[in-house]
C-alpha cells in the first residue's frame, strides 16, 4: 500500500487565512500598527471570546505576534513576510475584477495612499519610488534574498533635505550583511512596485511626523495635506 503523502506545510497556513473572521483580524493589521484584541474583534464583528480563540490559532502559526504593554496586549502581524502573502492573495482574488473593484467610491481612499505593513502604499507609494529611481537617489541591486536598493550620494542629500539622516541611511542600505533595508513590493492595488523595508518604513513615518500625511486611528487610508502637497510635489494630485 502507497504511504500518505506527507500535508504540505502551507495547507495550515491557507486554512487559517480563509477564515472570514481571521482574515478581517489580519487584514486589519496590514496597516502595521499594533491593535488590541477588542479592536480586532470589533473589526472582525465577533465577541471577544471568539476574538481570543482565533488570536490564540494565529499566534500559535506564527502569524501575529503579541507584545504585552503593562497590563494590556496588543497584536501585530508577526513579519513582512506575512504581510506580503497577505498582499499577494489579494492580487490573485482580484484578477478577473481588480478595475472594477478599485472603481468603486469606498475605495478610492485607500487606492490614492495607504498604510502597507509601515510603508507607504497606493498611488502615493507607487510615485513616492517612481521619484526616488527617476532622481537617481535609489540604485537597484541584488542579494541572496531578491531585489533591493541602495542610496546613492544624491539620494543621501535628498534624504538630508526632506530631515533625514542621508549618509546613515546610506550605509545601511550598503551593508552586506544586513537585512534588507529598501526593496520594491507589487502593489495590492496598483499592480505596480512600491518601496518597503526600513527605508519604506522610515519615509512614511518621517511625512506623517512633518505632517505631510495624516493617519486616521483605525484606518489604513492615508490623506495628503495641504503642506505634503507643497513639500512633495511628486506626491498625485
Amino acid at each position: 500500500m502507497k504511504p500518505a503523502a506527507h500535508e504540505p506545510r502551507l495547507v495550515r497556513v491557507a486554512a487559517l487565512m480563509a477564515d472570514a473572521t481571521r482574515a478581517r483580524m489580519l487584514s486589519y493589521l496590514l496597516g502595521g500598527e499594533l491593535a488590541s484584541a477588542g479592536e480586532l474583534a470589533a473589526c472582525a464583528s465577533v465577541g471577544p471570546a471568539t476574538a481570543s480563540a482565533h488570536l490564540a490559532k494565529l499566534l500559535d502559526a506564527g502569524l501575529v505576534a503579541c507584545e504585552p504593554r503593562g497590563r494590556h496586549r496588543y497584536y501585530r502581524l508577526a513579519d513582512a513576510e506575512v504581510a506580503h502573502a497577505l498582499e499577494a492573495l489579494a492580487l490573485v482574488a482580484e484578477r478577473g475584477s481588480h478595475e472594477s473593484t478599485w472603481a468603486r467610491p469606498g475605495r478610492a481612499r485607500l487606492r490614492e495612499a495607504r498604510c502597507c505593513y509601515g510603508h507607504l502604499a497606493g498611488r502615493a507609494g507607487v510615485a513616492l519610488l517612481e521619484h526616488l529611481q527617476g532622481e537617481g537617489w535609489l540604485c537597484s541591486g541584488a542579494s541572496v534574498a531578491g531585489p533591493v536598493f541602495t542610496l546613492s550620494d544624491a539620494g543621501g542629500r535628498g534624504l538630508n533635505d526632506w530631515g533625514l539622516d542621508g549618509a546613515a541611511w546610506q550605509a545601511r542600505l550598503a551593508s552586506p550583511g544586513a537585512r534588507r533595508q529598501a526593496y520594491p513590493c507589487l502593489d495590492w492595488s496598483e499592480r505596480r512596485d512600491h518601496l518597503a523595508g526600513p527605508l519604506g518604513s522610515a519615509l512614511l513615518s518621517h511625512f506623517v511626523e512633518r505632517g505631510w500625511l495624516r493617519r486616521h486611528d483605525g484606518e489604513r487610508a492615508l490623506d495628503t495635506t495641504p503642506t505634503g502637497h507643497r513639500a512633495l510635489g511628486w506626491l498625485p494630485h
